[in-house]
Formats: C-alpha cells, structure tokens, sequence
C-alpha cells in the first residue's frame, strides 16, 4: 500500500500504540519464561484488523480488496488453529466454510472485473485447504492415526502437512496479482500480496523451526495490524511503504550490536573458541549452567575415562532446528534436573560450557517497530546516504 503523502493515518496511529505494548509484554514474557502463549497477541490483533479494515476502506474504498485482506488473516489463523488442535478436540468446521468463502468474494463476487483465470487457482486453494483439513479431522487420537495409516502413506501425509501452506501462500500472492491488475484492486492491492508473501516466509520458517515461533507471529502480526507507516518518519518512508518489512530490516541492524558486543566480552576476558562462535556464544560454569539462558553450543561424551567435546558446527544446528529436537536448552536443565542428570554430570565435570546468545528476537522487532514508525528504514537512509555521498 502506498503512503498517502505526509498525512497522519489515525487508524495506523492508533494500531502503532496498540501493538508497540503488545510487543513490549511479548518481549518481556519471552525474556522470562521464553514463552509468549498465544492469546497475548489478542490485544494487538483486536485493534489493528479493524484499524487496517479502517484504512483500506478509507483510502480505497475497495469491499473486494478488504475482502482480499481478510482472507488473508483468517488464513493464517486457520493454519493455527490446525496446527494447535489437540487429537480428539472437536473439529470446527465452519472456520474451513470461512476461510473459504472469503477469497470468493474477494476474487469473484466483489471483484469489479472478474478474472476467469482465478478460478483454477481457487479450485486448488479449495482442494488443497479441504484435504489437509480432513486429515486433521481424522486424527482422533494419535494412536488410532498410528494404526490406520501405512509408514508411506504418513510421510506422505506428514509432508503435506508440513509444506502445504507454501502452496496457500503461492495462490495468495498470484490471486493478488490477478486482482491488482485486472480485478480493480490497483496498487493498493500490493499490500496484500507483499504481506502474504512475507508472512508466508515467517509462517514457514516458525514452523520449521528456523526462527522462533513468538518471533515470526509477531512479524506476521506487525504486517497484518500496520500495513504502512502511520506518518512519515524523520528519514522518510521506504520506497514500498510496507512497514514490517522496514520492521525487519531494523531489528536485524540493531541485533548486529549484540554479537559484536559479546565478540569484544570474549575477547577481553580471553575467551577461547573458533572465530564463528565467539560472535554468538560465552562460556558458563557447568555447575551453575542452569541458571544461565541459551542453547548448549557444545557436545561432550566420555570415552574410556576421558571426557571430549566439540563445538556443533552450524549446518548441524540449522538440521537439529529443523527436526524441533536434538537442541540442549538450558531451561529444560533448570525445569526437569531429572531428566538430564547425565549431561548435567558432564557439564559439571567439564568446567565450563559454550552457550549461545539468547536473547529473544523480538526484542530487537520491538526495537526495529519503534524506530521505523519514528526515524525511518535504517536501509534505505544508509543506501540513500552512500548514493548522495557518491
């Protein structure tokens, strides 16, 4: 969505304060508990939807595209409620007829000029939302599941499952482009399609466990409750006008403060370790690791009386992330001593022991919300700034 000039959008103002103390407790429940249930979005979601409905209606006043919008969100929500849906828990099955009806009004109903070329990509959009959402249906429970489905046919499933909201994501942002340029949605329309596309990526990346899952819903929400900056900051909007993005950009630029910082604390107290983990780990004492916040950064195994250990390199990170397990989590050592009183007497018996940095990313997304609504997109001011000096 373009910017409209130097104006205050209120309904944008208005979002802006509501989500900043959303992200603001977000921030603080994940520094605690490293844990942010989802009803703590509800505050922000309540008031940036109908804020952006506001919006779109006031400066467009396009029923196709809010349309587009909503379908967009309960999307999301729909692909939430699958994933958090206890085995045995009634399936409700008017939020699929919802999530279904609301692209056909948008895409065909609404629509100034209907495009016949949507309607496949409709029928799949359909289809592929009507079959994962039997499948959830169809689990009972996670035995009965067990049994009634062959090794090939749940990996099949398991698959779907995993990746089909890609497929979603895709339709989305072609049904967008469709509309922008031949269904009277204009530029306006862009928004929709850039925030599928970004929330996509998110989505993805959360449930892949390549990001975390506080972290990508706040992102998704950010672009969902402010789709453009409610006024023009000191260093002006970016080119697009899409916020989250610039969102983005901030929290990654001042996050960068961080593993410098710890690479300068590493260096000062001689610190020893290979280049790449200096940047993003320290060492704690292993009698008191549970009290300290981050992923274990090394593996130990005693072998003939002797206790070795190695740092795990990155692609074994990123591959443990990916499968959800494998990764030793300090608060798991403090929540369930337990359980890992073996890796417990090793680390004691090691000394010391390489933790990762813990922060939580939404911080710096709360951060990078702050300063983009205010100051701009640090991005474009540094490209901006190195074109002119040019």
């Amino acid at each position: 969505m373009k910017n409209i000039g130097s104006m205050i959008l209120y309904p944008m103002v208005i979002s802006a304060v509501v989500v900043i103390a959303t992200l603001v407790y977000a921030s603080y429940l994940d520094i605690r508990d490293r844990r942010v249930p989802f009803r703590t979005w509800y505050p922000m979601l309540a008031v940036g939807i109908p804020a952006t409905v506001w919006l779109l209606y006031q400066t467009t006043g396009n029923l196709s595209l809010i349309a587009g919008y909503l379908s967009l969100v309960a999307s999301f929500f729909y692909a939430n409620y699958l994933d958090s849906r206890e085995p045995g828990e009634q399936f409700k099955f008017y939020y699929l007829a919802v999530v279904l009806i609301l692209p056909a009004f948008a895409w065909f109903f609404l629509a100034k000029t209907v495009n016949f070329s949507l309607i496949p990509w409709y029928g799949m959009f359909v289809g592929i939302l009507a079959y994962i959402s039997y499948e959830n249906y169809k689990k009972n429970t996670k035995e009965t599941t067990r049994q009634k489905r062959k090794k090939s046919q749940a990996n099949i499933s398991e698959t779907l499952d995993r990746w089909y909201f890609v497929l979603v994501i895709i339709i989305f942002a072609i049904a967008s482009f469709f509309m922008i340029f031949g269904g009277g949605w204009g530029l306006s329309g862009l928004y929709v399609a850039l925030a599928a596309i970004f929330c996509g990526v998110f989505y993805i990346f959360g449930r892949m466990h390549l990001f975390g899952g506080a972290d990508a819903w706040a992102l998704v929400f950010v672009a969902f409750c402010i789709p453009t900056f409610p006024f023009t900051p000191l260093l002006n909007t970016s080119p697009i006008g899409f916020l989250a993005f610039s969102v983005l950009v901030n929290g990654l630029i001042l996050n960068l403060v961080a593993p410098v910082g710890i690479f300068i604390v590493n260096v000062v107290k001689g610190n020893r370790a290979p280049l790449q983990y200096m940047f993003f780990g320290f060492p704690v004492k292993g009698d008191t690791i549970q009290n300290a916040w981050g992923f274990v950064i090394e593996e130990f195994d005693e072998s003939k009386g002797t206790l070795n250990r190695r740092f795990i390199g990155f692609k074994e990170t990123l591959s443990r992330m990916y499968s959800g397990d494998g990764r030793m989590y300090t608060k798991d050592l403090r929540e369930n001593p337990d359980g890992y009183k073996i890796e417990l007497a090793m680390y004691k018996r090691a000394g010391t022991v390489w933790i990762s940095y813990a922060v939580p990313f939404i911080v710096p997304i709360t951060a990078g919300l702050i300063t983009a609504i205010f100051f701009g997109d640090f991005l474009f001011a540094i490209m901006k700034l190195i074109v002119g000096g040019a």
